[in-house]
């Protein structure tokens, strides 16, 4: 637990450095082998994932895929092993892996789309990603090792004299292997899987004999040599390509503790601070209103009202003159309770998320779990979800619970799975790997309908049969007539005035959020998002309970679904930043890439607007019953 608490606060505080809980250290011996296992090419361009041997690489005699978890399936992870095969701190030059006499014109035209599209090659060797390496500045303008994830296919190039453009493979790959050495057992440990691609054009004298030829550009007693002379290996039809490697062990003094923090490296800790900072002001500043209503206006008003010696008429104005409607059940009530339902669902699916994660448990080096843990724990919140539809809906005295749950267990996720099976329909005719298969279709349908809709029926079961609790004030048999509201009151004006302040608070750390999820990178500041997360539920609560009471001195008594719009309306706002990142920072032109993009933002800005609707109208709901509590009724 020590350990655990540690860790936390290492990752609140943005330090790097952690050791992964249920993840041992795999120690290799002088003559051990090292197997490398590739996983899919990936490309920022099309977002469309491919198995490794969708390509013409080197295939061992039986392709092995390995068990991977949902989150890699989802992600479109496909883990399978390779002919890259090491001897454990035995450097190798130029060993070559196999050959390809003639391309073919499929075997041309695959290697061409790919490095048209800018594809990047992944591999695994001990549980590390393969990363070339780059050179960045840190906050003093000192430059730092820094890693970017997998190497590219190719690369396109306009030879002298042509207007066509051509495409060279990189065919031979430079592997640098950090390993960390424990001098009494003579055990090593694997801290940095580093790769240098080469485009070269091969020779060698004579008649082909894999085990015999000498290779003129390179050979056992030295690397690759790389000039001007030499021409890259290019890709056309007809074409020889020869598949080499070379790999070098070096001694480093990284503790495997410490291995990811390279990886990790790739956004600006001050630039998180910034955020937090903007995130702070912006609740200081709502905080200081509520703090004025309460204690200036509230008060006043509470003891003008609760004065016995006023006359009556004195005594009914502003939002005490509505008490007899501000707790009549709305139109649609158990929709109402449906969305507040699902909000609460999703909060509790991110607070338990949020809490394991920032045990590290989350953490970049567990591929998958992070998407795993999301899923499975909004599937097990669903007795949350039925909970607190099923405790609303009796106090709106609902009569159907049966219909409000069935509607509960059924909306949010259908909507989801819907948008999500027409997606993979897409990406299933691009023969991508990022196609759910069939039996992880099955899979997630099983833990929806089997698991997820009977624990939502659980906690509507449970909180229906609770009594309701008392309002605070006695509701009139016919409503009040609502007086004609100022332009500036208007729901809608209103509703889009108060999704700013949320999307504001927490739209800097969007940009890391869609960075990570976009541009492939790793996002592990799990401290920084809690804290924002923490921001968020601070300023809907605020902005919402403002609007409120603005709109019920207004005699306005129709404030349960405002209440949810007012701060799910910042959803609009995330989905237009989406479109706005999409224009400004990605380079997708494809039609399917782009209806990914736009489908995945659709669902997440759905899914927010549940969060922070639902934050919203509990927040108003408990501020209602606060103030009306503290006045006196005739």
């Amino acid at each position: 637990m020590l350990r655990h608490a540690l860790l936390a606060l290492a990752l609140c505080t943005g330090a790097q450095a952690f050791y992964l809980p249920g993840v041992a250290p795999e120690d290799f011996a002088r003559n051990d082998l090292v197997f490398v296992k590739v996983n899919k090419l990936s490309s920022v361009k099309t977002q469309l994932p491919y198995e490794y041997y969708s390509l013409p690489y080197c295939r061992p005699d039986k392709i092995v895929p390995f068990a991977e978890n949902l989150g890699e399936v989802l992600r479109g992870d496909r883990i399978e092993n390779s002919m890259y095969t090491f001897q454990m701190r035995n450097d190798e030059m130029c060993k070559v892996l196999c050959r390809i006499e003639k391309l073919s014109a499929d075997q041309t035209k695959a290697f061409s789309t790919r490095i048209e599209d800018d594809y990047k090659v992944n591999m695994i060797l001990d549980n590390l990603p393969v990363a070339m390496v780059r050179t960045r500045k840190d906050e003093n303008g000192n430059p730092i090792k820094a890693y970017e994830r997998g190497y590219h296919v190719g690369f396109p190039a306009q030879l002298d004299g042509q207007d066509k453009v051509s495409y060279f493979l990189h065919n031979h790959l430079r592997f640098t292997i950090l390993y960390n050495l424990d001098p009494a057992s003579d055990l090593a440990r694997i801290v940095g899987f580093e790769v240098e691609p080469f485009s070269v054009k091969h020779e060698y004298e004579g008649a082909w004999n894999k085990g015999a030829t000498v290779l003129s550009t390179c050979n056992a007693g030295r690397m690759v040599l790389v000039s001007h002379s030499q021409p890259p290996q290019e890709v056309k039809e007809g074409n020889e390509v020869i598949f080499t490697y070379d790999v070098k062990f070096t001694e480093s003094d990284i503790r495997w503790a410490s291995r990811w923090d390279t990886y990790l490296k790739m956004t600006d800790g001050q630039i998180h601070w910034f955020s937090i900072v903007n995130s702070v002001m912006i609740v200081l500043f709502l905080s200081g209103m509520v703090a004025m209503i309460m204690m200036r206006t509230l008060r006043s008003d509470i003891a003008k009202y609760n004065q016995i010696d006023q006359e009556e008429a004195a005594e009914e104005t502003g939002w005490k003159l509505v008490h007899g409607d501000v707790f009549r059940p709305p139109v649609n009530a158990s929709l109402l309770c449906t969305y507040v339902g699902t909000g609460a669902q999703l909060f509790s699916m991110l607070v338990v998320t949020m809490f394991f994660a920032l045990l590290g448990f989350l953490s970049p080096a567990n591929r998958g779990g992070l998407m795993t843990a999301m899923v499975m724990m909004f599937v097990f919140m669903g007795v949350v979800a039925g909970y607190t539809a099923g405790r609303l809906y009796k106090q709106f005295r609902g009569e159907q619970w049966r219909a409000m749950t069935l509607r509960t267990s059924l909306m949010f996720p259908g909507t989801v799975a819907a948008i999500f099976f027409f997606l993979d329909l897409l990406i299933w005719g691009e023969k991508s790997s990022g196609a759910v298969p069939i039996g992880t279709l099955l899979a997630i349908a099983f833990l929806w309908l089997c698991v997820s809709m009977p624990l939502v029926f659980v906690g509507s079961y449970f909180g229906f049969k609770k009594p309701a609790d008392d309002d605070p004030v006695r509701t009139n048999k016919i409503p009040r007539q609502i007086p004609e509201q100022p332009w500036y009151m208007h729901p809608v004006f209103s509703c889009f005035v108060g999704g700013v302040l949320p999307f504001g608070a927490v739209f800097i750390e969007l940009f890391f959020i869609l960075t990570s999820v976009w541009l492939h990178q790793f996002y592990y500041l799990f401290g920084f998002i809690a804290l924002v997360f923490v921001i968020l539920c601070v300023t809907c609560a605020e902005i919402t309970i403002v609007l409120c009471y603005f709109q019920l001195c207004s005699e306005d008594y129709n404030w349960w679904w405002r209440a949810y719009f007012t701060s799910g309306s910042s959803a609009i706002y995330l989905f237009a930043y989406s479109a706005f990142y999409f224009y400004t920072k990605l380079d997708i032109t494809k039609f399917v890439p782009m209806l990914l993009y736009f489908g995945y933002m659709t669902m997440v800005s759905y899914g927010f607007f549940c969060l922070t609707g639902a934050i919203g109208w509990y927040a108003c709901y408990v501020f209602n019953r606060i103030i009306y509590s503290a006045v006196k009724i005739e």
